[in-house]
């Protein structure tokens, strides 16, 4: 019905959707009087938030520092970006027919390890997308490899049913580890230790080693195991069964069945609370904290087999149909601020303000509540959150300056300077401003601009001083897409960008010619229902189109590039950060 007449879709639809949803609350009314609610309908979401299409089999997935990778059957390895699921590098694999079997990321992310049906292990360069060694000597395909936490050792299993650990600078193999009576369907080293590695192989054994060969303890029982990332407990799984242990004291934390079907594949959550398991096309998460370990969540979406599931910020499943799925996480993050009641708002807030600082590895983010928060750029995670009086649409500007979250806002003619670490105000400048178009905290910490029609003031953020003013010809904005030291940069409808330096002690405001040439020279074009709603960073000097924002980010409100990375605010209360290295090289 919702295929042949569509008009009918609210009709047909609305039994189905979740009570805790807003739909259901608005049309409550019209559920009641014409349809009736289909008895078990589920109280929240259980779908996927993104789908990404391939064109051949994922067989195998790795995460890492806000990228993935997939082994994609014969058709090798492609990177990435685990936000946007845009294409970061693609690498050969292993020959133009053999299926690439196994993929992990080396703890610092440079180098990816490679396990494949052409019996040999590859170790590459991420950022280059080259080969640094192959490994030979196997006599059959290779299921399963690991890299030591140290980056000086690569474990692989194979269906020669022999482990072999290599020497990573060497390129030779110093070990072998053949008292197994099948193959190997994974190996890994401990996370917590590069001298030991648990093996499972296909006669139901789970066993420890040392990179001496030796092993340590007993055997259990098990097809397949994953460690947690810590080191602290490893999942083993054979048919309906899984066993979560204490991987030093061997002692069982928790023991799991599936409502149906065999386990094929787990993992736990970063921080160790959940662990995912897929049976057949579907996927499952459960809590294993506490004294009563119990499934928590169901997710079905995928119509084949799943080959592989791996945690970032949401859970990854790879399965045979073809597509790769992001489940979102909400209850399993690890953000403190998502899992914390006290600082966790009721509803997402509209940001207002974003901006970057590479050097101390965070993005900044201020919502229309004063909520203030610093994010990692390489995880995601949400570092810290602040309330601060910055309430409403004002425009204002949030800087780590000297180790203290400093917030500028423009209000009521004035420019309220805050210092959120000690909760209090550090000055409050009359500006005379009825109406500002900008306020920006200085590169160095040491000014706030503020924008109107006619001009540019500065003041300085601890004295509260003048520091100087730029009349205007017409009306301008600051420029999101770059920041310098004592200079302002402002973009003209009709003309390029221009900029002043402020920081000359004792006269007035000098205009710079040129950006510093370290800085990379970007254009934004602002989403409209024009261009399919895309927001395109472009190169303003060739013309060409560098990144497109498109979907559900196509329309920031809020947008600041430093370097490399770029940050985008939305009001849905998301913040976006983009790793542009790989675009902006080319």
């Amino acid at each position: 019905m919702i295929h042949d007449s569509p008009l009918e879709l609210y009709r047909y639809a609305l039994p189905f959707c979740p009570s805790s949803t807003w739909l259901h609350e608005y049309y409550s009314a019209e559920l009641l009087q014409e349809v009736k609610v289909v008895k078990g309908a589920p109280a929240e979401w259980r779908a996927y938030s993104r789908t990404i299409s391939v064109d051949h089999s994922p067989l195998s997935l790795a995460y890492q520092k806000g990228a993935f990778a997939v082994g994609l059957g014969s058709h090798g390895i492609t990177i990435l970006d685990a936000v946007t699921g845009s294409q970061l590098a693609v690498l050969p694999g292993h020959n133009d027919t053999d299926y690439v079997r196994s993929l992990t990321f080396s703890v610092d992310g440079i180098f990816l390890v490679s396990g494949g049906d052409d019996t040999t292990v590859k170790l590459w360069d991420v950022q280059t997308g080259g080969v640094v060694k192959t490994f030979c000597g196997h006599a059959d395909w290779v299921f399963s490899v690991s890299i030591s936490p140290d980056c000086t050792t690569i474990a692989s299993g194979s269906g020669d049913r022999t482990i072999r650990l290599w020497h990573v600078q060497a390129g030779d193999c110093f070990c072998v580890i053949d008292e197994f009576n099948d193959f190997i369907n994974s190996v890994s080293f401990s996370p917590a230790n590069p001298q030991l590695l648990i093996s499972a192989s296909n006669d139901n054994a789970v066993q420890q080693w040392g990179i001496d060969g030796c092993q340590i303890g007993p055997t259990h029982e098990g097809r397949g195991f994953a460690f947690s990332p810590d080191g602290a407990h490893f999942i083993s799984w054979e048919g309906q069964v899984a066993t979560v242990r204490n991987s030093d004291s061997r002692v069982v934390i928790a023991e799991l069945q599936t409502p149906s079907g065999n386990f094929q594949c787990c993992c736990f959550s970063p921080n160790g609370r959940f662990v995912a398991s897929s049976t057949g096309s579907t996927s499952y998460v459960w809590d294993i904290t506490g004294l009563d370990p119990h499934l928590i969540k169901t997710l079905i979406g995928h119509t084949r087999d799943i080959t592989s599931l791996i945690f970032s910020s949401s859970l990854i499943s790879a399965s045979e149909d073809l597509t790769i799925k992001f489940w979102p996480t909400d209850a399993l993050s690890t953000d403190q601020v998502a899992t914390d009641p006290v600082s966790t708002l009721p509803t997402p807030s509209s940001i207002v303000s974003v901006s970057l600082q590479v050097r101390d590895g965070i993005a900044i983010s201020s919502d229309e509540t004063g909520m203030v928060k610093t994010w990692d750029i390489l995880t995601g995670l949400c570092k810290a959150a602040i309330q601060t009086p910055a309430k409403g649409w004002t425009w204002r500007d949030v800087q780590l300056i000297e180790g203290k979250l400093i917030v500028a806002w423009h209000k009521y003619q004035k420019i309220h300077i805050w210092d959120a670490e000690k909760g209090e105000f550090l000055q409050v400048v009359d500006t005379l401003i009825d109406r500002a178009r900008g306020v920006r905290i200085s590169g160095d910490g040491s000014k706030v601009f503020c924008l109107d029609n006619e001009s540019i003031q500065a003041w300085s953020i601890w004295t509260g001083e003048p520091m100087g003013k730029v009349k205007l010809e017409d009306k301008a904005y600051f420029d999101p897409l770059y920041m310098d030291d004592s200079k302002i940069w402002v973009c003209f409808k009709h003309s390029q960008a221009q900029g002043w330096d402020f920081g000359i002690s004792g006269s007035s405001p000098i205009q710079s010619i040129n950006r510093s040439l370290d800085k990379p020279h970007l254009g934004l074009i602002w989403g409209t229902r024009w261009n399919n709603g895309s927001c395109l960073i472009k190169d303003p000097v060739t013309g060409k189109g560098v990144f497109p924002l498109v979907g559900r980010y196509a329309s920031p409100d809020e947008v600041q590039l430093d370097g490399q990375y770029l940050v985008a605010g939305y009001n849905s209360g998301e913040v976006l950060i983009l790793d542009l290295k790989h675009v902006l090289s080319q």
